[in-house]
């Protein structure tokens, strides 16, 4: 079939995690299910911290901006594969594909952007109690619109180069998504070039946001070595214990599939990965974060006993 230059003639079609007909009730309740939760979730953590002024403070503003940045990359992937198992039509056009991604991109470095300035406000909080208040200034906290702006520069560089890729006039993505790797396996033409551009901006936009949580964490953990009696210890681990559990997850599998991506070619394992930082990750913080935070859990009851 002609190679066309992707300006509307090209459409994907995404083939999902199963063909099988008899699996696709079951998926579509499963990502109902994933998607309600993480939604109604997130979407309390927001309201319950805007609505409780004892919890204005930079820990709680950060853990907003992570459930709207999950609500994000949730409705960013999750709508469009209900939809096409409700429909059985996987057809996505080129401008809806540029769309998803970039989206897809912008809220994912917001996640990372954010999971980073929270293992930096826990550095603070740890290591330096007695200047949190200094350092962890309202001028700071509104710093995090910054990394809004590096994650559409980010979003931006990538559609670009998806942009310039030639593709046949109907391509198969074995995914549920549309995945940059995934697109740059199946452009017509060499795409080495677009490939190193491509782990190069991963590198740097992913391993900036990285480099500064393992730095917040190993002088966590040297500070948290000195102290002496174990009561202390655990209280200071506790306060760490949700944030660097959600780290390990999103990176853990996010970096995953990258990695696996550029050197072996399982499209079907990635997409079952991808699972876990698109959709999972996003559906487990509310409850990570509330299971063992005594405030929010009160600001919990509170905001449910006002509206019910």
């Amino acid at each position: 079939m002609d190679p066309h230059n992707g300006t509307g003639a090209v459409e994907f079609l995404l083939l999902g995690l199963s063909d099988d007909p008899q699996v696709q009730p079951l998926l579509f309740c499963l990502f109902l299910s994933i998607y309600l939760v993480t939604i109604t979730g997130n979407l309390l953590i927001i309201l319950a911290v805007s609505s409780d002024p004892h919890l204005h403070t930079p820990m709680y503003f950060f853990l907003s901006a992570l459930s709207t940045a999950d609500i994000g990359l949730t409705s960013t992937t999750v709508p469009k594969v209900i939809w096409d198992i409700h429909t059985q039509s996987k057809i996505l056009s080129y401008a809806g594909c540029l769309v998803q991604f970039s989206l897809l991109y912008i809220f994912s470095c917001l996640d990372s952007a954010v999971l980073a300035v929270m293992a930096y406000d826990r550095f603070v909080a740890i290591c330096h109690p007695l200047h949190y208040p200094v350092i962890m200034n309202p001028r700071l906290c509104k710093l995090l619109l910054a990394s809004v702006f590096i994650s559409i520069l980010d979003s931006q560089m990538h559609c670009l180069m998806i942009s310039l890729l030639t593709f046949c006039a109907h391509v198969e993505i074995p995914h549920f998504f549309c995945d940059p790797p995934q697109l740059l396996r199946l452009a017509c033409g060499d795409t080495s070039t677009d490939s190193l551009l491509m782990y190069a901006f991963g590198a740097i936009f992913g391993g900036v946001p990285i480099s500064g949580i393992l730095y917040s964490y190993t002088r966590i953990v040297s500070s948290v070595s000195r102290v002496s009696s174990m009561g202390g210890k655990y209280k200071a681990f506790s306060i760490c214990g949700s944030h660097l559990a959600i780290v390990c997850l999103y990176y853990g599998t996010g970096v995953g599939v990258y990695l696996s991506s550029a050197v072996s070619h399982s499209t079907r394992n990635d997409a079952l990965i991808s699972v876990v930082y698109s959709m999972v990750v996003p559906m487990l913080n509310p409850f990570i974060y509330s299971l063992r935070n005594k405030e929010l859990q009160r600001a919990f009851q509170k905001f449910l006993s006002r509206t019910t």
